[in-house]
């Protein structure tokens, strides 16, 4: 009661809110944590939450030089130097059309997602960096079928 005996002081309401507040977000955390699955598929959906998890996962293992397991049978990919994957991260992936596509005409792949990079801290100017995946479905998986390479001016 306020102190004119009618209803819920601000303070009460306040910590009711934070109270609320607090729920909501723990319960969010728990709903992440025992659906067993990442942000990325909570959202964007599972295939593109699948094609961004996978391509951070590329990143990591192609700035070790290990990048091969992800390779699709047949494919030919370039993927520089270990140190050209760095500072990359996953950006918005979508569904690779080869009919459509002017920068890979018939390439058997059904998603594409582009590369961002972080220019902080980087002392050139531009630089040749891989700026979109292609990625081939297997059935269960995805597997990178092709790479392009662009350079991107910084400044």
């Amino acid at each position: 009661m306020d102190r004119w005996g009618q209803g819920d002081s601000r303070y009460d309401h306040e910590m009711k809110v934070a109270r609320r507040t607090l729920g909501t977000a723990l319960g969010g955390a728990l709903l992440i944590a025992l659906s067993a699955c990442s942000v990325n598929v909570l959202l964007w959906g599972p295939e593109e939450g699948r094609v961004i998890d996978t391509t951070e996962q590329l990143i990591s293992a192609a700035a070790g030089g290990e990048q091969e397991s992800f390779v699709c049978d047949s494919a030919a990919v370039v993927f520089g130097d270990a140190s050209d994957w760095d500072g990359l991260s996953a950006g918005e992936p979508g569904p690779h059309d080869p009919t459509a596509s002017v920068d890979r005409p018939g390439l058997d792949a059904a998603w594409r997602i582009n590369l961002e990079i972080r220019a902080i801290g980087i002392a050139e100017t531009s630089r040749y960096v891989p700026s979109d995946v292609f990625y081939r479905e297997t059935g269960t998986d995805i597997c990178v079928a092709d790479i392009i390479w662009q350079t991107v001016n910084f400044g």
